[in-house]
């Protein structure tokens, strides 16, 4: 894992997209925009780590069966 994880073409064009964008923003929506896009991170991650734990069956209490 010493290599570092490239974009794909279709990614590198959809990060422009979004570059422009928020270019066009005025300060107060980027902050908003900001706020909202960290609050869906922070799901996703929690969603993840939730999915990873029911795959891995961490959830279980292997006593209980």
């Amino acid at each position: 894992m010493n290599q570092p994880i490239e974009l794909s073409l279709e990614q590198e064009f959809s990060l422009r997209t979004f570059a422009d964008l928020v270019q066009q923003m005025s300060r107060e929506q980027a902050q908003e925009f900001l706020q909202m896009l960290y609050k869906h991170m922070m799901i996703r991650e929690a969603t993840y780590r939730e999915l990873l734990k029911h795959r891995w069956e961490l959830d279980s209490d292997p006593i209980l069966g």
